[in-house]
């Protein structure tokens, strides 16, 4: 019975000392404590207003709302992890500072390797953001796809094409492809390829070209930008005469209909002034024996 009584009170001496060496441990760090806690609230009220800022300043510099967002997320995970690291070091505990960057160093690069592809795709979207290749809208031409920007995201970069169908692909292989923006510059030149006979008078057949396009598609043609005609090449049975004129792209004609009028408007000029837009010549040779066997089955068919 004394043993037990004795072993009772070893155990509440040996957890009396504890939790009086704990309680002193507590009020000589309280200070620290309550300075951590402190720069950890101030820390954390910054790291939701950098965010609120943030959020306003990308949405001002990116076209794409969740890049803004994304951004302005990291940056308010970063200001928390600043204030949680200062609070720990004010309480001493740099040796858990240092593992938790160890840490999150060896989580990061796992994660990196783990999500090679994600992350591929992720820092190419923030990157064309940042650039801004192309806005919404705009028709470009990357990575084999032509089509309209319907939008960009973290991962993938949506097009429409001209058949309607949404095409996605993959912000790395358009960060990575060429790129062609027809949109960007606001004009876009076009090239009409026609045939004159080797008879024509060339400077007579470029500037009829050139007048009817001025006269008929004047209402849309750029204004600062003049209509060119040049005589190219030799063809098999033909002069090639190439006519060129700018419009302002995207604007009030589209560019296939510019097409159409400009080729409607050359070849109602050619035929009015009798420039002559000639036929492919193809011959054909047959051997001799071909020639007599035909002649032989005609005499016999009579």
């Amino acid at each position: 019975m004394n043993d037990t009584a004795a072993s009772f009170e070893d155990a509440y001496n040996i957890l009396s000392e504890k939790l009086t060496r704990w309680y002193e441990l507590l009020v000589s760090h309280l200070p620290n404590a309550v300075a951590a806690l402190v720069i950890f609230a101030i820390f954390f009220v910054l790291a939701s207003v950098s965010r609120r800022i943030g959020q306003r300043l990308f949405a001002r510099a990116f076209d794409t709302g969740a890049i803004a967002q994304l951004i302005s997320t990291i940056l308010r995970v970063a200001v928390l992890l600043v204030g949680l690291f200062i609070g720990l070091g004010v309480l001493g505990l740099q040796k858990t500072v240092l593992s938790l960057l160890a840490g999150a160093g060896i989580v990061g690069i796992a994660l990196g390797f783990a999500f090679q592809d994600l992350a591929e795709n992720l820092i190419a979207g923030i990157t064309m953001g940042i650039r801004k290749p192309f806005k919404t809208g705009d028709l470009i031409e990357t990575h084999g796809e032509l089509g309209h920007v319907a939008s960009l995201n973290l991962r993938n970069s949506i097009l429409i094409n001209f058949s309607g169908q949404r095409i996605i692909i993959p912000n790395k292989h358009v960060f990575q492809s060429k790129l062609v923006n027809y949109s960007q510059t606001g004009e876009r030149r076009i090239e009409i390829d026609v045939g004159v006979s080797f008879d024509t008078d060339i400077g007579n057949a470029a500037e009829i070209a050139q007048d009817a396009i001025r006269s008929h598609c004047g209402d849309w043609l750029h204004p600062q930008k003049d209509v060119e005609a040049f005589a190219l090449r030799f063809d098999s049975s033909s002069i090639s005469l190439s006519v060129r004129y700018w419009i302002k792209y995207p604007g009030e004609q589209s560019y296939f209909a510019a097409i159409h009028e400009g080729v409607k408007t050359i070849s109602e000029a050619f035929r009015d002034n009798d420039i002559e837009i000639p036929f492919p010549i193809r011959t054909l040779k047959t051997s001799e024996d071909l020639s007599l066997n035909i002649e032989q089955r005609e005499h016999a068919n009579a």
